[in-house]
């Protein structure tokens, strides 16, 4: 499990002797490895839950991080297309540059949605190659757990039998969660939510949830005055049950759009840490699903 001081620093550390040295992105990856390395890594995540993972700045002990590290695990998708190439390029780390084994893209094993069919800069921050936020699927996670447990037995071959153990274990558990997670989550079919961006847009698949708005006009482009006015005339004849956004989003449209339908402004977690409860992979979907089934009527 990642420290909780991750969550107020943006690095995560355990020092373990000979471990490998793995630099993440996001914290959701960091919980991943930690359940598939266990103590055979050394992790530094570089966000918590509270910064937008499509902007960060390239502070010296990140790229002291990447600098030693064995392995990187990233989203990809160009969700850290603004940030990323320069810690890669400053750290001047061969190991971990794009094409080697030591460069893992975790979306790039995964069925993407949302791809759109032209790209001009008039769209907002449209991702060619569709929407990156693709761990709110627990069969996304499944695929992705394959796919780094094999990049982990090739750079560390030595450890493969504890790394394929590790796998097994978590798969087990995961589908028992995700069995369980499912049926949970039956009431919830067809539930209408508007959304601040579209960083739920795997989660609303899975579910079958109905994201009937997004605030956004475009990817990336807060609302102005006149459009959230227009979007308020466009929900009041049949709100959603809320509004739903990650903790690194201005919560101010989603308050003031939830204030005059009155419906709940609902934060989820988005990713670990993003409430006291989420601190790895199964506490956030447990707590994701808990927090719609609140504000489901």
């Amino acid at each position: 499990m990642l420290r909780i001081a991750a969550l107020i620093f943006g690095l995560t550390m355990t020092s373990i002797a000979g471990a490998l040295n793995v630099f993440v992105c996001e914290p959701e990856w960091g919980s991943l490895l930690a359940e598939l390395a266990g103590d055979k890594a050394e992790i530094t995540v570089a966000t918590t839950a509270f910064q937008d993972p499509h902007r960060l700045q390239a502070r010296p002990s990140l790229i002291a991080a990447v600098r030693r590290a064995d392995l990187i695990v990233c989203t990809g998708a160009d969700l850290e297309i603004g940030w990323l190439p320069l810690l890669l390029r400053r750290a001047g780390n061969a190991r971990i540059q794009a094409g080697n084994a030591g460069h893992f893209l975790a979306a790039s094993f995964v069925r993407r949605i949302e791809i759109p069919a032209s790209i001009d800069r008039s769209q907002g921050d449209v991702h060619p190659q569709g929407n990156p936020h693709v761990h709110l699927n627990p069969r996304n996670i499944e695929r992705i757990a394959d796919a780094l447990t094999e990049r982990l037995r090739a750079i560390d071959s030595a450890n493969s039998a504890h790394y394929e153990m590790r796998l097994a274990d978590f798969r087990r558990r995961w589908s028992d969660a995700t069995e369980k997670w499912e049926e949970r989550a039956l009431p919830l079919d067809g539930m209408r939510l508007a959304s601040h961006h579209r960083s739920f847009s795997y989660l609303a698949a899975w579910l079958n949830l109905d994201i009937v708005a997004t605030l956004e006009p475009k990817p990336g482009i807060p609302a102005s005055a006149s459009q959230l006015a227009a979007l308020l005339e466009q929900l009041t004849p049949n709100p959603p049950a809320g509004v739903i956004r990650t903790p690194y989003e201005n919560e101010k449209p989603s308050q003031w759009l939830a204030d005059r339908l009155g419906i709940a402004q609902i934060e989820l977690p988005f990713t670990i840490g993003g409430t006291s409860r989420s601190t790895d992979l199964f506490t956030l979907y447990d707590e994701t699903i808990r927090m719609l089934e609140e504000r489901n009527h």
